[in-house]
């Protein structure tokens, strides 16, 4: 991708619009649920501010964890600085951009930007994304187990519309793991057992009627599940261990922190069950049009935590939860770009016309 064509990602207009989003968003539910009593009943103790900072210590677990696992993803090829950096740039390139494509265009460029070959590059994006979906196909069956279904759907009602049907949380958290499921099982497939017949099927489906303009974009992915196979074959059984390790603490410590925000104000429940409502709110942002979830978060953090928390201080929190774990991946980005630009722009580049073809969002 041309340098130009990064910066207009990272432009002053796409980090404004997720923030404007985010405030409106946040003040319309605050002012629409004002509660004085709720706010007066607050009550601020030390046990507030341990669980604040376990909270932002959670985050900083959250990203050392991401930085160890591309690490582990690249050989040791980034060092522990410049997988900050990496992992600081990917975060900001998916929170300015809509939930539903997410930032691997992004992130493709930035590992190429560090020295890593194309193919590794494709590899290593893939297989985060794997691991990704692995974690979260894993976790919710264990989930489950633990708190039941009877209290985990927030509500049965159809509140949502797919082909003139409706579909309440349960039905979409359904329809979405299912997907994912299938999904995965098609990487894996791709990846570990069989690429060229991936790549066959996912070129004949798309031959099909109504499917025919994305036959192009499928040739490119079963070419990219190809060249993931090639790089990860070969890879000992502690690889896989260590990458899916740094996987799993870095999206447990992302959870958690909601379920700090809502001990630092004294409400108290079920933490396994807060944990699998967030699970469940996952699905619902992973398909987000706007830019890193935002605006929709704030508004599924009241729906399906609010049995959780006082009405009224419910937008509140959802605020806080977002200026710690959304919010800060704007200012780290804006402040660490220019130097990272600066730095990898000292190495050499090579055919910028076939780079930019490679990473087109897919």
């Amino acid at each position: 991708m041309q340098q130009h064509k990064v910066l207009s990602l990272f432009g002053i207009k796409r980090i404004i619009f997720p923030i404007i989003i985010g405030l409106g968003v946040a003040v319309y539910l605050f002012i629409s649920s004002f509660d004085a009593d709720a706010f007066n009943n607050v009550k601020w103790v030390g046990q507030s501010y341990f669980y604040i900072i376990l909270a932002l210590c959670l985050m900083v677990v959250r990203d050392l964890a991401y930085m160890y696992r591309i690490r582990v993803l690249t050989d040791g090829q980034l060092s522990w600085g410049k997988s900050f950096e990496v992992i600081m740039m990917w975060e900001f390139g998916s929170a300015v951009t809509p939930s539903i494509i997410g930032g691997s265009a992004v992130a493709l460029y930035i590992l190429k930007k560090e020295g890593i070959n194309m193919g590794r590059t494709t590899a290593i994006v893939f297989i985060t994304a794997f691991l990704d979906e692995l974690f979260y196909i894993l976790m919710v069956p264990v989930i489950v187990l633990i708190v039941g279904t009877q209290s985990l759907f927030v509500s049965q009602e159809g509140s949502y519309v797919l082909y003139n049907t409706k579909f309440g949380t349960q039905g979409i958290f359904l329809i979405g793991y299912f997907l994912i499921v299938i999904l995965t099982s098609i990487i894996v497939i791709g990846i570990f057992i069989k690429p060229e017949g991936v790549k066959k099927f996912l070129i004949g489906v798309c031959s099909l009627p109504y499917l025919k303009r994305y036959k192009e974009k499928a040739a490119q992915t079963g070419n990219e599940l190809i060249i993931t196979s090639k790089e990860m074959k070969g890879k000992p059984f502690s690889f896989w261990i260590k990458a899916f390790a740094g996987t799993f603490f870095s999206w447990t410590a992302r959870y958690w922190v909601v379920n700090c925000i809502i001990l630092a104000f004294g409400f108290s429940g079920d933490q396994f069950l807060i944990y699998a409502r967030q699970l469940i709110m996952w699905v619902i942002l992973l398909i987000s049009p706007t830019p890193g979830g935002t605006g929709l978060a704030e508004v599924v953090f009241s729906g399906f935590l609010g049995d959780f928390i006082s009405p009224g201080l419910a937008p509140a929190l959802s605020f806080l939860w977002r200026i710690i774990s959304y919010y800060p991946y704007l200012l780290i980005g804006i402040i660490i770009m220019p130097h990272w630009l600066n730095r990898v722009n000292k190495y050499k580049q090579n055919d910028e016309k076939s780079e930019y073809d490679m990473i087109k969002p897919i």
